[in-house]
């Protein structure tokens, strides 16, 4: 709380006792008391312009002449140099910044003269005339004096002045005057005077209030846009960070794919070569570690892709038919070789949504659910809840503790039985609740769970009700599937990868094709200019020696062989948006590290083979 001895400037007029500059809120205080002086200055001049209009009138008969012309002159030059002063004023503020301190100094000295003249007033009028014109007088006076408290108590030393020169003249020569009604008189003027003073006080400290919040809120406002600029600048800095981050996962992932991808093609041909069973399981066990590993490259990619706004939600009508039975496909193997059922029930139903993220979503909960149930199965249902759709995956697993029920959506998490975990249970990141809870919030679909320790889990997703297709799809028993061979098949390989180009090389080579690999553009090019007939199907790296990519190769052997010439596309590349390449340059893209029987399957796609 700001109290009567606020520090203001001293702007009256005199001499500068100190050198010193003045200190910033000196000058704030100057502003605002200049600013609020020069504001009332016009209606001052026109209360003024009629006290002395009125003053001459009463006392024109009884003044004498040449005391009356000589006082009306010195007022008239003081009020029209007052009025130059304001017009002077004006125009300095509209051309900009102006010097506060000086131009206050300049209406002061006005204000200081202007109540001198009224103090000479009282000296050289009020013992002429009667009753009237001496209470003409004092009111003329008096207004003067309240009028001057509001925008004159800012400053106390000019305020003091100024109320001195207004009463005191007044208040002596009544008491001179002699007589009982004179000397009550006087002290009514008294009386009024230390009003007057009081007024100038509380009128003060109002003032010295308000600046003083002012300040305050300046000094606020300028904390909050320093602060501001902080926050920007911390928030450039994160997303260089988060730029950063993803560009060494994406690095990351490219190179660590590269050897994992030819540790699976090696150990497909060494599979196909050696017909020893215990071979055969070792050949099995490095492809699970590589599947292991690959799913772990993908958690992190897909938590960096969602933390920087990589996933576009794009949502449409989606028929759970195909979806439940691309998902039977994927893991009916997993839950037969554990000895689990996996049912889908729902399946006539359709939601509203990003089919690619649906179908993220139920990957990760039933991959989990068979990960972390040993006995009885898994069921993935919808069934229908208001205007929405629920979407649960079931399971008669471990079931989770109370206490760990929020914290498993939670990065790098994994539950804490009561009995230890197999080996199985442990394997991950613990980033596939964490990837599955933030893909729901992508899509504002709720996400819930229930679970009983030793029963079973369910994971519940709200979707909205979708329109069904035109035509489903009819079912289609599928049929015995033949080993695929690429006998009298001609197959360009270009990888700049040794390890990766060998093994692919040995791969395709077992499956009976003719390869000719290439690791440069430029060997392609010289290759292809001496051929004539053309190859059965490209398989290319994406990212290649000298900042090519494969998209060129394609360009390059279309241009030389045809446009209808197959080709596959290889790329350790998560980040990079791939697919919009894929489908402008019809190609089919693999995301190493590849399984041989999914490359297999692909190929026997590309070729036409059934």
């Amino acid at each position: 709380m700001v109290t009567g001895a606020l520090h203001l400037p001293d702007t009256s007029p005199g001499p500068q006792d100190t050198p010193l500059a003045p200190s910033p809120d000196d000058r704030a205080l100057a502003q605002d008391s200049a600013r609020l002086v020069y504001r009332q200055t016009s209606a001052a001049l026109m209360g003024h312009f009629l006290g002395f209009v009125v003053t001459t009138l009463v006392y024109w008969e009884h003044v004498p002449r040449p005391w009356l012309w000589a006082w009306s002159a010195a007022f008239a030059l003081l009020w029209v140099a007052r009025f130059v002063n304001l017009l002077s004023y004006e125009r300095a503020v509209r051309r900009g910044p102006i010097d506060a301190v000086r131009w206050l100094r300049r209406w002061n000295t006005g204000a200081l003269i202007g109540a001198s003249l009224w103090s000479v007033a009282a000296l050289l009028f009020y013992h002429h005339g009667g009753h009237f014109e001496r209470t003409a007088l004092m009111l003329t006076v008096y207004s003067f004096a309240i009028g001057a408290v509001p925008y004159m108590s800012s400053q106390p030393r000019l305020f003091l002045a100024c109320m001195g020169l207004y009463f005191i003249p007044m208040i002596v020569h009544t008491a001179l005057l002699g007589g009982a009604d004179n000397v009550y008189l006087a002290g009514i003027w008294s009386l009024m005077c230390l009003c007057t003073l009081a007024m100038g006080r509380a009128f003060h400290n109002m003032f010295g209030e308000m600046v003083s919040l002012r300040l305050h809120t300046q000094q606020l406002a300028q904390r909050l846009r320093t602060e501001m600029a902080a926050a920007e600048n911390a928030q450039h800095q994160a997303e260089l960070a988060n730029r950063a981050k993803t560009q060494f996962f994406a690095a990351a992932s490219h190179d660590l794919r590269q050897p994992l991808h030819a540790l699976g093609l090696f150990a497909e041909a060494l599979r196909q070569r050696c017909k020893d069973d215990d071979v055969a399981h070792l050949v099995h066990s490095i492809n699970s570690s590589v599947d292991a590993l690959e799913g772990l490259f993908s958690e992190l990619l897909d938590i960096t892709k969602i933390d920087t706004g990589g996933i576009d939600i794009q949502p449409e009508h989606i028929p759970l038919r195909g979806l439940f039975e691309r998902l039977r496909l994927t893991f009916e193997p997993t839950a037969f070789e554990k000895g689990l059922s996996l049912r889908f029930h729902g399946a006539r139903h359709h939601v509203y949504a990003d089919p690619l993220v649906v179908e993220r979503i139920l990957r990760n909960l039933i991959s989990n659910a068979i990960r972390y149930t040993e006995d009885g199965g898994v069921l993935v249902s919808c069934r229908p809840r208001g205007d929405h759709l629920c979407l649960q995956v079931w399971d008669s697993g471990l079931g989770i503790l109370p206490k760990e029920q929020e914290r498993i959506f939670e990065e790098f998490y994994q539950t804490q039985s009561k009995r230890p975990l197999e080996p199985h249970h442990r394997k991950g990141l613990g980033l596939g609740l964490a990837i599955v809870k933030r893909l729901a919030k992508l899509m504002d679909a709720p996400l819930t769970l229930r679970s009983r320790v030793g029963h079973g889990t369910v994971f519940t997703v709200l979707l909205p009700v979708g329109k069904p297709v035109r035509a489903p799809v009819a079912d289609t028993p599928p049929r015995a599937r033949t080993p695929l061979t690429l006998d009298r098949r001609h197959i360009v390989v270009v990888e700049d990868e040794p390890a990766v180009a060998e093994g692919l090389e040995i791969l395709l080579k077992g499956w009976g094709a003719t390869v000719s690999a290439f690791d440069t553009l430029d060997a392609v090019a010289a290759w292809a200019a001496h051929t004539e007939v053309p190859p059965d199907l490209l398989i290319a790296d994406y990212r290649l020696p000298e900042q090519r990519t494969g998209i060129e190769v394609i360009h390059l052997m279309r241009a030389h062989f045809g446009a209808a010439l197959p080709v596959i596309m290889v790329t350790g590349s998560t980040m990079s948006g791939h697919e919009t390449e894929a489908r402008s340059e019809d190609f089919h893209l693999l995301l190493k590290p590849v399984i041989p029987t999914r490359l297999r399957a692909l190929i026997a796609f590309k070729l036409g083979q059934r």
